[in-house]
């Protein structure tokens, strides 16, 4: 079995992997040695991936080094199912490039576009010819949401509703439809542009917001809020073969 980490700013996602098959998630306020104890006792682990995007624990690293003997530390140097054409790959996010190789694991040898909606936005494009060609970042809903609060003097912190209108008749609403539909037609025009692009465009959505704007948005995306740890376990098996 795999242990895929996911280290972020506000929490860890792990999942737990049997071959290709992801049978276990769950969520982490803090990446502990303790919450690993209970993992390794529970399951069979045998290889281990930690992407992070701070810096994990000594204690973390030594004891995920000392359970097994295939741990991989995501960095820039790791070898990947896709050919990475970022030119400066050592400031690429992991997230993105991981949520990348997941949309690849769906669909190889295919144009891909990969909207990754959390704090922020991003738009990553893997082509045809299985490359990573780049892509661009944007605010997030929850971050355009608190800009326009703390950046004012006037404007308040809206709460977050389903039902948004075209145009707000209230300040609230003209917050709330700002955002969310100006998020929306930003996504929308990102899949319109690199669909004539890249014609017969596959267009994966994940991360927070993304089953938020799924039913939003009127193209057609296939969302997965696990795409990242699909990613990072194709990485760490892609790994684990290339040693073998």
């Amino acid at each position: 079995m795999n242990l895929i980490i996911d280290q972020g700013n506000s929490f860890t996602k792990i999942g737990i992997f049997l071959d290709k098959e992801l049978i276990f998630t769950d969520i982490f306020k803090q990446l502990e040695v303790e919450n690993l104890e209970s993992l390794f006792g529970t399951y069979p682990v045998s290889a281990v991936i930690l992407s992070s995007v701070v810096n994990p624990e000594k204690s973390v690293i030594e004891y995920l080094r000392k359970k097994t003997k295939k741990f991989i530390l995501l960095d820039e140097h790791t070898p990947l199912p896709i050919e990475n054409l970022y030119k400066t790959p050592e400031t690429l996010g992991k997230d993105r490039i991981a949520a990348c190789v997941g949309a690849h694991f769906f669909k190889p040898n295919a144009d891909l576009l990969v909207i990754d909606a959390g704090t922020a936005v991003t738009y990553d494009v893997v082509n045809a010819q299985n490359q990573y060609i780049g892509g661009n970042i944007s605010p997030g809903l929850e971050m355009r949401r608190k800009a326009l609060h703390t950046f004012t003097q006037k404007l308040p912190l809206i709460e977050m509703k389903d039902a948004v209108p075209m145009l707000g008749a209230t300040t609230e609403e003209a917050i709330l439809a700002g955002i969310v539909n100006g998020l929306t037609y930003e996504m929308e025009g990102y899949i319109s542009a690199l669909s004539a692009a890249y014609p017969g465009l596959s267009v994966f959505l994940t991360g927070g917001d993304a089953f938020y704007f799924e039913k939003k948005i009127k193209s057609s995306t296939f969302a997965s809020q696990n795409l990242l740890l699909v990613g990072l376990n194709r990485i760490l098996n892609f790994r684990c073969q290339k040693k073998a």
